[in-house]
């Protein structure tokens, strides 16, 4: 890796950058740095789309090194080597618009790594108004996104390896959710000297149990993708003429550590297999709706308790929850029924995403908040 290289991929992630931060124009205080951060959540989520839809068109290794594309910073300098690499395999992983493609999505990726970096410079410079809370809470914000890097490192030079892609998507997800947290403690920042009550609320655990289920959910989903088992599964809600598919090979589908396509032993993975994985998921978004008509019940006399302020949270909150279960069973329907349309496919991410970001903010909700919040 060249001087020249790091150096021309550092600028393009300071100009990708510099076009959010420009327009939030961070001053330090507690109400421009939380609408900062909402900014920062907004690219990530973004950012987390573009990446799905880098998985969907198959342009992963569309530049099949890694930070560059053949060494280079765009693809335009590689281009001898992507027209090379096309001749040689007409239908392969390389051509032009997969490795733009591929690039976009690093450029973007480098520009949220700027903008959190920012987060935390600022989080220190004025930490006498945010308070220390705030940044440390950027610091494992630029902790994750380090990691987050080091697995797109890992997807490129491991060639879609299905559990480096899968935990790819997992670290992005918890990646929001640490956003969504920072965003939190930067709203009530200049209300870090008050009383602390504890807002009428719900048990904590449903939302906990909300979000850890999520999570799992959203790893089966990436899971499913990356081995291409999204149509393993003819109908719904049998799948292939069953409810519970009689041949189902799990052994070969969950074994973690594997080539993309293949068993750990290098032969090719099964129909079987396939099924095992998409039905898995079928039971997980199950689990997902039990959990959420649970919770809707319990919270339900909620609503009626409380300030107004925290009651119309509440109010908001569960009301959005409801609606991306409802996005994300007619997505998820739609990948069966239609054959996998692309639309459906980045909606269906899309709205994994907005269903860690609800289950965080109700976990928020149930915790202490200043009197005067």
């Amino acid at each position: 890796m060249s001087l020249q290289l790091i150096i021309q991929l550092a600028i393009i992630a300071l100009i990708v950058g510099t076009i959010p931060l420009t327009y939030a124009m961070v001053k330090g205080s507690a109400k421009e740095y939380h609408r900062f951060v909402w900014l920062v959540l907004f690219c990530t989520f973004d950012l987390i789309l573009f990446g799905a839809f880098t998985r969907l068109t198959d342009s992963g290794l569309g530049c099949p090194d890694w930070p560059g594309c053949y060494g280079h910073s765009n693809p335009l300098l590689a281009l001898q080597e992507i027209q090379l690499a096309q001749t040689e395999m007409p239908f392969g992983p390389v051509s032009l618009t997969k490795a733009w493609i591929e690039m976009l999505h690093r450029y973007f990726a480098s520009g949220v790594g700027f903008l959190i970096i920012v987060l935390v410079v600022v989080a220190w410079l004025k930490r006498a108004t945010l308070g220390l809370q705030t940044f440390y809470g950027a610091m494992v914000l630029l902790i994750l996104v380090c990691l987050q890097g080091a697995f797109g490192a890992w997807t490129v030079t491991l060639k879609l390896q299905p559990l480096i892609v899968s935990m790819h998507l997992l670290l992005a997800m918890i990646l929001v959710i640490g956003l969504t947290c920072l965003g939190e403690f930067s709203h009530s920042a200049h209300q870090q000297n008050c009383a602390f009550r504890k807002s009428p609320s719900y048990s904590l655990g449903w939302p906990v149990i909300l979000l850890v289920v999520s999570l799992w959910q959203i790893f089966l989903g990436a899971w499913v993708s990356t081995n291409y088992a999204v149509l393993a599964c003819n109908g719904f809600p049998l799948c292939n003429g069953e409810l519970i598919p009689s041949q189902m090979d799990f052994e070969h589908g969950f074994t973690w550590w594997r080539e993309l396509g293949k068993t750990a032993s290098g032969e090719y993975l099964s129909v079987h297999a396939l099924t095992a994985i998409h039905w898995v998921h079928r039971l997980g978004a199950l689990v997902i709706l039990l959990t959420v008509i649970i919770f809707w019940v319990m919270t339900k006399a909620e609503i009626l308790k409380g300030d107004f302020l925290w009651q119309s949270r509440l109010t908001f909150w569960r009301k959005a929850l409801m609606g991306v279960i409802f996005l994300q069973i007619g997505t998820g329907l739609s990948n069966v029924v239609l054959n996998w349309p692309m639309i459906a496919a980045l909606a269906h991410t899309g709205g994994a995403a907005l269903l860690v970001i609800c289950a965080t903010q109700l976990i928020l909700l149930a915790l202490p908040k200043p009197i005067d919040s």
